[in-house]
């Protein structure tokens, strides 16, 4: 039971697959343990992660420990389809297409919805959100979930505070494992990634504007200075913007940066971050893409309705000119840019990070009785098992680190020296 866009292509997925398993130690090791203990024996797992190969590798991790996988995608543009054929080829589940439509799309998700999960594993919140507005008939069968970033934690979050969050859900984004690696510098190597090769356009010398300096605005940030950039951050907090400054970058206004930027990369999980005001601002050439979850972060209905012209500039760019001549372009619509773009995160970064996402899937299935009888339906990541994949890490890496004595451990613990 499945629908992709053609199942010929499952050799050029299973090759995808093949090399990021390669390069993800943590979860080889991880597939190894889920094969003998089968933790999801008899429980049908709903995924909505981006569709390439590193994502493809975690479902068939899921599926070697028993789990029955229900497999979406979470950005229209972000699927591969031969990674999606691969998966079907494979026996599992698959609901997705490379640029599927606003229906098709939805589509898709209820078909994952509808199959009755016991656990969800969401990038963004289209599934939980899905199964409480439409299905809600299927949320006693429903264990609890795991949240794989920001801005499905935003949604999390708020629907938590409002007593409208029904089961529990793991806040995956917030384990450590994750967002100190994935956010920062998956992002920060990914969007680039992305950039350079649809773009094909020196960054050393130009002027970078990058809205939000959260972890992974860091990274993008970072990664932009050492291409040889000069960096322009703009921020709504200002503890992050003193951050920002004191790493070395300026720090304005969009309206101000609308002005100077070159190339624009929103990475805030919020919308309407660059609108017509500074549309109306920017310079010929200007280039603008997004790092968030959703295509709201640039205003790109609005770009198409202040422009006399549409045009495709270069394959997955978009050209706008404006009245007065100006030209301005804008990058896989606005989409995600390293996955609408590129082929997303590193596999070894995505290794802790979709590690994460196994061991808190297990943890869920083990835990979610307890879980459900507390009052609050968000939870982080038990510390053990962050602490669990960082060791795991570092012993694939041949690193060691020290470990406190039992006196070190009473004199941390005590408040008398």
């Amino acid at each position: 039971m499945s629908e992709i866009r053609d199942p010929s292509l499952w050799e050029s997925g299973k090759r995808k697959i093949d090399w990021v398993r390669r390069n993800m130690s943590l979860l080889r090791s991880i597939e190894e343990d889920f094969i003998k203990e089968q933790p999801f024996k008899g429980v049908k797992v709903a995924l909505s992660i981006h569709l390439e190969a590193k994502t493809a590798y975690l479902c068939k991790v899921l599926a070697a420990g028993g789990a029955e996988m229900y497999i979406t995608g979470s950005n229209p543009l972000s699927t591969q389809d031969d990674v999606a054929a691969a998966l079907v080829h494979d026996g599992l589940n698959v609901f997705a297409w490379h640029g599927s439509t606003p229906d098709e799309y939805n589509r898709h998700i209820a078909a994952v919805v509808s199959a009755g999960p016991n656990v969800i594993i969401d990038d963004g919140g289209d599934l939980v959100n899905m199964i409480h507005n439409e299905y809600p008939e299927l949320i006693s069968s429903v264990y609890g979930g795991c949240e794989e970033t920001t801005t499905g934690i935003i949604r999390l979050i708020a629907m938590n505070k409002a007593k409208e969050l029904k089961f529990p859900m793991v806040l995956v984004n917030n384990a450590r494992c994750k967002y100190l690696f994935d956010n920062r510098y998956g992002t920060g190597q990914s969007v680039w990634d992305g950039i350079n090769r649809t773009t094909n356009l020196i960054v050393a010398g130009k002027n970078v504007v990058v809205a939000g300096y959260g972890w992974c605005g860091k990274g993008v940030a970072m990664r932009a200075k050492g291409l040889g950039a000069k960096v322009i951050v703009t921020e709504i907090d200002p503890v992050k913007a003193i951050e920002a400054v004191m790493d070395g970058f300026t720090v304005m206004k969009m309206e101000d940066a609308a002005k100077r930027g070159d190339l624009f990369v929103t990475v805030t999980g919020c919308k309407d971050v660059i609108t017509e005001k500074a549309f109306n601002n920017m310079k010929s050439g200007a280039i603008l893409c997004n790092a968030g979850h959703f295509d709201c972060e640039v205003d790109v209905a609005g770009l198409k309705k202040i422009a006399v012209e549409e045009y495709e500039a270069r394959n997955n760019i978009q050209g706008y000119r404006m009245a007065d001549g100006r030209e301005l372009f804008v990058i896989g619509e606005g989409r995600l840019v390293n996955l609408a773009a590129g082929d997303g995160h590193p596999a070894e970064i995505m290794d802790m990070s979709f590690a994460i996402q196994a061991l808190s899937a297990a943890y869920i299935v083990k835990e979610h009785n307890a879980m459900a009888d507390e009052e609050s339906k968000v939870f982080y990541v038990p510390e053990e098992i962050d602490n669990e994949v960082a060791q795991r890490k570092l012993r694939f890496w041949g690193f060691e680190i020290d470990k406190l004595t039992d006196e070190q451990e009473k004199y941390l613990n005590s408040w008398q020296v």
